[in-house]
C-alpha cells in the first residue's frame, strides 16, 4: 500500500463506520440495551416471586411449598384433596368477579399485543392476573405456570415501553425481551428464552432484535440460576439410542406426538365451548371446575398442580404402561376442564407432561415389539415430551432447545430434531394452527395468515384520516341517507372493507360519541398508502 492510501485509510474506514453508528444511535439501540437488561432483572425476580408465590398458596392445602404435589396429595383424606380445587376456584371465581375479569392472561394475549403494538397489557391487569394464576395452580389447577409467567414477562415491558418514547420496533423487541427473560427464569434455559421470543412473540429474527433479547434471557437466566441452583429442571439418567434402525420409530412416535396434540387442543377448545353454553355466575365457574377436577384427583391425584412431578416420573420409567395410557386421558379432562372454568394457568407443562406420557408408553410398547432395537422407554419419553409440546405450541425450535436444556440430553439431538419435525409437520397439515393461533382466531385475529393481516389490525382511521381544517364549519351526517360513515378508532382492515363494498373514494370519519357530526374525511387512496406504509415498516423491521 502507497504512503497515499495508507493516509486515506481512516477516511475509507469513518465512511464505512460513520453511517452504521448513526443508524445505531438514530433507532435508538443503546437505550434499547440498557432497557432490556433492567427488564431482564425485572422480570426474573417477578418470575421467581410467582414461583414462590405458588408454594404460598399451596402450602395451607398440602403442607409443602415443593414440586411434589402428587406424593404428597396421595397421602391426604379425600374430602382434603376435594378441599384445594373447590376452596381455590372460590377464591379465584370472587377474585375475577371483582377484577370484573373474565378469564387470566396467557401467551395468546402476549402475541396479540405484539400484533397490535402493545395497547392491550395494562400492568395492574396483568399483576392480578399473575395473583391469581399463582392462587390457582397452588390449589391444585391442572395447568402450567410458563405461560402467565410469559404473560407476566410482556406486561412488565409493555410497563416499561409505555413512557419510554421509542419507536414501534423497539417495543416489539422489548416485548419478546420480557418474554425471553420469563422463559429463562422459569425453565432455566435463556437459549430457549431467546428462540422462543424469535420463534413465538416476534415471528421473525431480526438482528437488531438480537441483542437486546439475549441480554434479558441471560439477566433471566443468571437469576434462576442464583435462586434456583443451576441444575436442569428435570435431573434424567444417561439415555443411548440403540441403533439406527430405530429411527422409523421415532418418526412413528412423531405421528402419535401429533394425534396426541391434535386431540389435546380439541380438547381444550370443547371444554371452552361447552363451558360458554352453561348459563352460571362468573364466580361459581372455577367452583364448578374444581369439583371436577378434584374428583378426578380422587383416583388419580397425579392430574394436580403443574405435574412436574409425574413427568419426571415418566422420564424415569417408574410408571406402568396402564397408568400411562390412563393419565393420557385423564390430564388432557383436567386441563381442559381447569381453563374452561376459568382457572389461571398455560398449556405448555401439560403438554410437556402428555408428551412425557405418549413416549413412555411408545417406548414401552416399541421394547415388548423389538426387545433388542428399541431403547428405554426414558429415552422415547424425552423425544415424546418436545413432539407434543412443539406441536402444542406451534414453536417446533424453541420447543427442541427447551428440552434440551431442561433435560440436559444434547446427544438425543437428532432423535429429537426429528420427531418433533415430524410432530409439527402432522399437525399443521391436519390442523393447520397452533393453541395460540386458535386463540387468537377466535378473537377475529388471522396472526398466521402473514403480515398484511396484523397490519390491517394495527393501523387505525386515525393514522390516515384528514381532519377538517382550523375554522372550518363542523359538517352533519345522516347515517340512513348518507354513505356508511367511519370511526377514528376502526381498524385499516374495516376502512378498505367499507371503500371496496361501495366503491367509495372518500367517506366521513364521525365522532365516536355522536353519530351524525363529521369531524375528518377519509380517502380510500390515503387508506392504500397507510397500508403500503405499514408492509413496509414491518417488512424493515424483519430484516434489520
Amino acid at each position: 500500500m502507497t504512503p497515499r492510501n495508507l493516509a486515506r485509510l481512516p477516511r475509507i474506514v469513518a465512511s464505512w463506520v460513520k453511517p452504521n453508528l448513526h443508524a445505531f444511535l438514530e433507532t435508538r439501540q443503546p437505550l434499547a440495551w440498557l432497557l432490556a437488561l433492567v427488564l431482564g432483572v425485572a422480570v426474573a425476580a417477578a418470575a421467581i416471586l410467582f414461583r414462590e408465590l405458588i408454594g404460598i398458596f399451596q402450602l395451607p392445602w398440602l403442607g409443602t411449598r415443593s414440586e411434589r404435589v402428587y406424593s404428597t396429595a396421595a397421602t391426604l383424606p379425600w374430602y382434603w384433596v376435594m378441599a384445594g380445587p373447590v376452596v381455590g376456584g372460590l377464591l379465584v371465581g370472587l377474585l375475577l368477579t371483582r377484577l370484573k375479569a373474565r378469564r387470566t392472561g396467557a401467551v395468546a394475549d402476549v402475541i396479540e399485543a405484539r400484533a397490535l403494538a402493545g395497547r392491550s397489557l395494562p400492568l395492574r391487569d396483568g399483576l392480578l392476573s399473575a395473583f391469581t394464576t399463582a392462587l390457582s395452580l397452588g390449589a391444585g389447577g391442572s395447568a402450567g405456570r410458563e405461560g402467565p409467567v410469559v404473560h407476566l414477562g410482556a406486561v412488565l415491558a409493555a410497563a416499561v415501553t409505555r413512557y419510554a418514547n421509542l419507536p414501534e420496533w423497539c417495543n416489539r423487541t422489548l416485548l419478546g425481551a420480557g418474554v425471553a427473560s420469563a422463559i429463562a427464569a422459569s425453565f432455566n434455559a435463556p437459549i430457549a428464552g431467546v428462540l422462543f421470543a424469535h420463534e413465538v412473540i416476534l415471528g421473525h429474527y431480526a438482528m437488531r432484535s438480537f441483542v437486546p433479547i439475549v441480554i434479558a434471557s441471560t439477566a433471566g437466566g443468571v437469576a434462576s440460576r442464583l435462586w434456583f441452583g443451576d441444575a436442569a429442571a428435570f435431573l434424567v439418567p444417561h439415555y443411548a439410542i440403540t441403533s439406527f434402525w430405530e429411527f422409523p420409530a421415532f418418526a412413528l412416535l412423531g405421528v402419535t406426538a401429533a394425534v396426541v396434540a391434535i386431540l389435546f387442543q380439541f380438547a381444550l377448545f370443547a371444554a371452552e365451548f361447552v363451558a360458554r353454553g352453561i348459563a352460571i355466575p362468573l364466580w361459581l365457574q372455577p367452583v364448578a371446575g374444581g369439583v371436577l377436577v378434584g374428583a378426578i384427583a380422587l383416583a388419580f391425584p397425579q392430574v394436580l398442580g403443574v405435574g412436574y412431578e409425574v413427568t419426571d416420573m415418566a422420564l424415569w420409567q417408574r410408571l406402568p404402561l396402564l397408568t400411562m395410557l390412563a393419565l393420557l386421558v385423564v390430564k388432557t379432562a383436567a386441563t381442559a376442564i381447569t381453563l374452561a372454568a376459568r382457572f389461571g394457568g398455560g398449556i405448555f407443562s401439560p403438554a410437556l407432561y402428555l408428551g412425557a406420557l405418549t413416549g413412555g408408553s411408545f417406548g414401552v410398547i416399541a421394547a415388548s415389539v423389538f426387545p433388542d432395537m428399541a431403547s428405554s422407554g426414558g429415552l422415547y419419553a424425552i423425544l415424546g415430551m418436545g413432539a407434543v409440546a412443539g406441536a402444542v405450541l406451534g414453536a417446533p425450535i424453541s420447543t427442541t432447545v427447551i428440552v434440551f436444556e431442561l433435560t440436559g440430553g444434547y446427544t438425543l439431538s437428532i432423535a429429537l430434531l426429528l420427531t418433533v419435525a415430524v410432530a409439527h409437520g402432522i399437525t399443521q397439515a391436519l390442523h393447520g394452527r397452533s393453541w395460540f393461533h386458535w386463540q387468537l382466531e377466535m378473537r377475529g385475529l388471522f396472526i398466521h395468515e402473514g403480515p398484511h393481516r396484523a397490519a390491517g389490525h394495527i393501523t387505525r382511521v386515525r393514522d390516515f384520516m384528514e381532519p377538517l381544517e382550523d375554522g372550518a364549519q363542523p359538517e352533519s351526517h345522516d347515517p340512513q341517507e348518507g354513505p356508511p360513515a367511519l370511526r377514528p378508532g376502526d381498524t385499516l382492515e374495516a376502512a378498505l372493507r367499507a371503500f371496496d363494498k361501495g366503491g367509495h373514494t372518500r367517506l366521513p370519519v364521525v365522532d365516536p360519541q355522536d353519530s351524525t357530526r363529521i369531524v375528518a374525511w377519509a380517502s380510500h387512496i390515503g387508506a392504500l398508502r397507510a397500508f403500503n406504509r405499514a408492509l413496509v415498516q414491518l417488512s424493515e423491521e424483519e430484516h434489520r
